[in-house]
């Protein structure tokens, strides 16, 4: 497996375009100089060891040589055998609602932005748990398979949205029988599926999926968002209205989201306005779920940055013996011929 130990040190790599832009300004800002004493062509015939090529290719070899270095600061490694790892954890799937009910407003500033924040501030509690993230419509995707990486997990949480599913409706069951599909295979007896959802406009059977990942070893948790008096959905600074030009208001659907956790001995549970409810499902699951997991990971890794850095001295030592100006002994070798006087008898 190749990895890079420090790769924050990329960012420096942001510096290369600005060289560019400072060259480009002082190539162009000799050339006004330049033109200040005369006519151009008859300054390169009055100063002939001048070579503008050598040192445009002066530069290229610093930039590259820059490159290099960063390359070599971020320690590209290659890890050279696999090792087991024993930790005592769960695998936990998320899966959230991003139709447009969970737009409404009767938890602030949203249903959906509560539930991110929520998740966020779970994510920062776990230690050796694992957590992926799938989002679900009227069709269910996963936005991050389970990963023990909390800041890309973070990152992901943040950028959901209701945008990211085209089809409006609340696909329960596929985005259960999607999370039965994505926990790891070493991770049996340890395996939980949070939903988060407020339960409306059902477009499969959910239940059944809830049954079939009970048979996997799976315990299905689930929390209702919303209130059963509802909220208007706010969509594009208006609210959704019906055919008939009501105003649609979005109530919450506890009966289906209590029967998914009832399938698989798992637990439900209804959001307030203090708690979303994941704290003390997580409660729940420390104290019942965590088993011994093992995972394989690559081990033993090898720094390979000493071949970026060579390659980057050898061209720093290739620039300073570079000059501007071109080299008078092997200009004496017309190696193409140009120029060449005829000889005896050439015409």
């Amino acid at each position: 497996m190749f990895r890079f130990a420090s790769p924050e040190y990329f960012y420096l790599l942001a510096l290369i375009p600005l060289f560019i832009v400072g060259y480009a300004l002082a190539v162009r800002a000799r050339r006004r100089r330049l033109a200040r004493f005369g006519n151009p062509e008859t300054l390169r015939q009055l100063m002939p060891d001048v070579s503008p090529l050598r040192v445009r290719n002066k530069f290229i070899l610093l930039v590259v040589a820059v490159g290099l270095v960063v390359v070599a600061l971020a320690r590209p490694q290659f890890g050279s055998k696999l090792r087991e790892v024993r930790r005592t954890g769960i695998e936990l799937m998320l899966a959230v609602d991003v139709s447009n009910s969970m737009l409404a407003e009767d938890f602030e500033p949203n249903r959906l932005e509560r539930t991110k924040f929520a998740i966020t501030r779970l994510i920062d509690q776990l230690k050796q748990d694992q957590v992926g993230l799938i989002v679900f419509a009227g069709d269910a995707y996963v936005q991050l398979p389970i990963t023990s990486d909390y800041a890309t997990a973070r990152n992901f949480v943040n950028n959901v949205s209701t945008d990211m599913v085209s089809r409006q409706g609340t696909a329960m069951g596929a985005a259960i029988e999607l999370a039965s599909n994505s926990f790891s295979s070493g991770s049996e007896g340890s395996r939980v599926l949070i939903l988060i959802s407020d339960g409306e406009n059902h477009d499969d059977d959910p239940v059944a999926a809830a049954k079939a990942a009970a048979e996997r070893g799976i315990k299905i948790y689930t929390i209702g968002i919303g209130t059963p008096e509802g909220a208007p959905i706010r969509l594009d600074n208006d609210f959704i209205k019906d055919e008939q030009g009501n105003i649609v208001v979005s109530k919450l659907d506890e009966a289906t989201l209590e029967q998914v956790a009832l399938a698989t001995g798992g637990g439900y549970i209804r959001s307030t306005k203090q708690s979303i409810g994941l704290d003390e499902i997580i409660a729940r699951v420390n104290e019942n779920e965590k088993k011994d997991m093992v995972s394989k990971v690559f081990d033993d890794f090898s720094e390979q940055y000493q071949y970026p850095l060579g390659l980057a001295i050898l061209l720093l030592l290739l620039n300073s013996g570079m000059l501007d100006r071109k080299n008078r002994i092997l200009a004496r070798f017309n190696v193409f011929g140009r120029n060449r006087k005829a000889g005896p008898g050439e015409a």
